[in-house]
């Protein structure tokens, strides 16, 4: 009775009751068995009051966490968790944009101080020079081909274009993908190489938004709706060109110029409010650890503003964006060539895979060599890293006139003019060796981008121009009372936007140009040459991205020019495969064997008969091989050859006895269990004739048909109709068959991110779960029940049985097209769709299938 009371117990007429609630009787329990209850000499003790402390501080500590997670959930639901992960996801790549940055500067300024110390010895200055540059080159190719061979390319802008398409890249947006691209591409800056970076950032940005969506458990939706992925991962590729640039605006236009071929509006604040996140955070910290006076633009000038330009010098910026379309196409055209020669030699190709360092080490040795400071270098400004050449050449005075105001412009020009040469000169040779550079420098084997090269290219390039007008009119060009003189500073600008987007092919460069700036006093001349330079390179090159998408053969449909009249006049009956591979609702499995063996495609079309082949619904292909793996499953044989066994020694009796010894035990260590614990997987001596693509099935006979767990899983409307086969249903079972299919299934659902069920949407005979402990017992003796020829009869008389498609996941709504439909509305719809596939019918029949590379 104490006992009784203790536990708070009353007597009553029938029954008694406790009168404590059990939360608040469990809890005093556990602080009287812990020593810090009410009563009890060891309360009042050390250890006891220590323990009591102890309790409290836990106990606030988890009420602190959640009322955090009561707040979390709070501002969740006002806020949306959109706008929380857009703006974490903006102010991460900020920190990362930064510190790559700063990792990246200080590498390149310990090559400098190198180089400077070693002043006594023109020599030893040479080797330092070069040794760095093939140092950091060739840890960027060891490094990315070890870590991740995903990271290689000169651009992370192509991928993330056919992703966002729909196609779906092998770990291309992994985290050891990241640590590779991060690692190679500071690595590949850090060489004073001409190389980019906002490509390659681009694909870090995306990285992290794919990472972020799924560690985080409240973004998980995110990762798992393909809509709403896609949605996150082209906000993701705005944040990369806002994080390099700090330019939120242009940022966002251009990824969507390189990416998206259709535009959905709803997205266009996604992709905004995360660029301003992350393009504030990066000036921000600018501000806060260097010095920097105020949030300012990343190459601000000082251009004129009350008077830019003149009217007529427009032509003078037109005539840029000419030649930098052809310059544009040049560059496009000379890459590719230089990566098809490589290819088109077989041994050379082979040799250079052998020897991946050689050729990255040729390349490095060169471009090193040309742009050592006492060498050829010092005639176009070899010295001087990619941002420091932009800040130079957006400068504000006229190198021609000599004329230096400050320090500053004294070191300019220093740079610039040689005693042996003039300004002219110094600027052609920098737009060539510059070119021939950058071209040669993305074809590395290492993350590097294409923007900035071909930006400072064009300012180059523009640069010349300017200096050539204030040349040829020293006084300005008249126009009316006002004379203004020329501004080379703005003709650099013009020309790194138009040569920017040239290559690129996106107008979007003039507004980034305007944003790193941080004047728009030549938007209108930027605006001209940039349409022109797309206009001309248009005629001649793809866009850089484009010409990528070839070369690795990516798959993305290339955009129909809507001059070419044969697009409205071509159907799809021309040009769709006829020849089907398709499986009927009343085949048997002999049939689904032969056609999972003969093809390798990623779903069939589900037909009602052969005759009418009236379209059901499509199956994926991991559906059908389930099916066969589960009917032609080692237990199901084992099965068998244990019923054989026990009918002809008239021991049924004996397996009953036993099953029901079993379940008697059950309350303790089931039999099943034990075994699974010390026994391994079923093996079938005497080798399996089953096909690789194995699978399950019923046991012949009418009386098994009581063996199953008869859950019934509903149908789609119109494949309401009955097999001839035995059903099959859902249950769960704790045989290792079971287990496998779940764990094989859960890792093929996160490999092809489908909606497919967790559990094997089939069950194990019951006969199998309760003889499961026996028919391990016969396992190793298999082959002395059960000859080669009675297996063969086995399988053969299981694959004649028709196909049970009851639980099989069936899309009973696939995309169809009518064999009158015109190319170029098929054009349309696999782009605003991303379709891979879509099956041709005529009135209701299939008639064949079209697919991306039909298109």
């Amino acid at each position: 009775m104490a006992t009784e009371k203790s536990f708070g117990y009353e007597q009553t007429l029938l029954y008694g009751k406790y009168t404590k609630e059990l939360g608040s009787f469990a809890k005093s329990e556990a602080a009287r068995h812990l020593g810090y209850g009410d009563g009890g000499d060891q309360g009042d003790s050390e250890e006891g009051i220590f323990k009591k402390r102890r309790f409290k501080k836990l106990n606030s500590f988890w009420n602190f966490m959640r009322k955090c997670g009561e707040v979390r959930d709070a501002i969740f639901l006002k806020v949306g968790e959109d706008w929380i992960f857009l703006a974490i996801l903006g102010v991460l790549m900020a920190f990362l944009s930064f510190t790559m940055d700063f990792i990246i500067e200080k590498c390149q300024e310990a090559k400098f101080w190198l180089y400077e110390e070693l002043q006594f010895s023109v020599g030893l200055q040479y080797v330092a020079w070069v040794s760095y540059s093939m140092l950091f080159i060739l840890f960027a190719v060891g490094f990315t081909h070890l870590v991740s061979p995903q990271a290689i390319g000169s651009s992370g802008i192509p991928e993330m274009k056919t992703i966002l398409r729909g196609v779906v890249l092998k770990e291309y947006l992994t985290f050891k993908t990241l640590i590779a691209k991060v690692v190679g591409l500071c690595s590949s800056l850090g060489s004073t190489l001409p190389f980019g970076k906002e490509g390659p950032f681009v694909h870090v940005a995306s990285i992290v938004a794919t990472l972020l969506s799924k560690a985080i458990g409240s973004f998980r939706g995110i990762y798992e709706n393909e809509s709403r992925r896609s949605e996150m991962l082209a906000a993701a590729c705005a944040v990369g060109v806002a994080g390099t640039f700090a330019a939120p605006i242009g940022g966002v236009l251009f990824s969507i110029e390189v990416t998206a071929t259709y535009f959905a509006v709803r997205n266009y604040w996604r992709g905004f409010f995360s660029a301003v996140c992350g393009a504030l955070v990066f000036r921000l910290m600018a501000f806060w650890f260097k010095d920097e006076e105020t949030l300012t633009a990343l190459f601000r000038t000082t251009l004129r503003t009350e008077f830019p330009f003149d009217a007529l010098e427009l032509f003078a910026f037109a005539s840029i964006g000419v030649a930098c379309g052809f310059g544009g196409a040049l560059f496009i055209l000379t890459h590719r060539n230089i990566i098809l020669f490589t290819r088109r030699h077989k041994k050379l190709s082979r040799f250079l895979q052998k020897n991946r360092f050689i050729y990255p080490s040729i390349i490095t040795f060169i471009i090193a060599s040309l742009t050592f400071p006492p060498g050829l270098g010092q005639f176009f400004g070899g010295e001087l890293t990619g941002k420091t050449a932009i800040n130079e050449l957006f400068s504000n005075i006229t190198w021609t006139t000599g004329q230096a105001e400050d320090m500053e412009d004294e070191a300019i020009l220093r740079h610039w003019r040689h005693p042996l040469t003039n300004v002219y000169v110094t600027l052609v040779l920098n737009i060539i060796m510059n070119f021939l550079m950058a071209v040669f420098a993305n074809t590395l084997p290492i993350p590097a981008g294409v923007f900035v090269p071909v930006f400072t290219i064009g300012a180059a390039f523009g640069r010349l121009v300017g200096e050539s007008m204030a040349a040829w009119f020293p006084e300005g060009i008249p126009s009316g009372d006002i004379v203004r003189k020329i501004v080379p500073g703005g003709y650099a600008v013009v020309g790194a936007a138009s040569m920017s987007g040239s290559v690129t092919r996106t107008i979007s460069t003039a507004v980034i140009v305007f944003e790193v700036t941080g004047q728009i006093s030549h938007v209108l001349p930027a605006v001209i040459s940039v349409l022109i330079a797309n206009a001309v390179a248009n005629i001649f090159q793809p866009s850089f991205y484009d010409s990528i998408i070839k070369l690795k053969k990516l798959p993305y449909l290339p955009d129909i020019v809507s001059a070419k009249s044969n697009a409205w006049l071509l159907y799809v009956e021309d040009f769709m495969v006829s020849d089907t591979k398709f499986i009927a609702f009343d085949a048997t499995y002999k049939d689904l064997q032969e056609l999972i063996m003969t093809s390798r495609h990623r779903s069939y079309p589900l037909v009602d008969s052969t005759s009418s082949m009236i379209l059901l619904g499509s199956v994926q292909r991991f559906e059908l091989e389930r099916l066969l793996m589960v009917h032609l499953s080692k237990d199901q044989k084992i099965l068998w050859t244990w019923n054989n066994h026990t009918t002809a020694n008239g021991r049924n009796g004996d397996c009953d006895n036993s099953s029901s010894s079993s379940n008697s035990n059950s309350r303790g260590s089931s039999p099943i269990k034990q075994h699974g614990q010390s026994g391994g997987k079923p093996a079938i001596a005497g080798g399996d004739s089953a096909p690789h693509h194995q699978p399950a099935a019923n046991t012949p006979g009418a009386d098994s048909q009581s063996n199953y767990h008869t859950v019934h899983a509903p149908l789609r409307s119109i494949l309401k109709k009955s097999s001839s086969g035995p059903k099959l249903s859902r249950a769960r079972s704790t045989g290792d068959l079971q287990e496998d299919m779940n764990n094989f299934y859960r890792k093929l659902a996160k490999q092809k991110k489908e909606s497919i069920v967790e559990d094997m949407p089939y069950i194990i005979k019951e006969q199998v779960i309760r003889y499961k402990h026996v028919a391990y017992m016969w396992r190793f003796e298999y082959s002395l029940f059960v000859s080669m020829s009675q297996q063969e009869a086995w399988e053969s008389r299981q694959l004649r049985q028709p196909i049970d498609w009851e639980g099989v996941q069936i899309d009973p709504a696939p995309f169809q097209l009518v064999e009158r439909t015109s190319l170029h509305k098929v054009h349309s719809l696999f782009s605003l769709l991303g379709l891979n596939h879509a099956f041709v019918t005529n009135t209701g029949r299939l008639v064949g299938v079209v697919g991306l590379k039909e298109v």
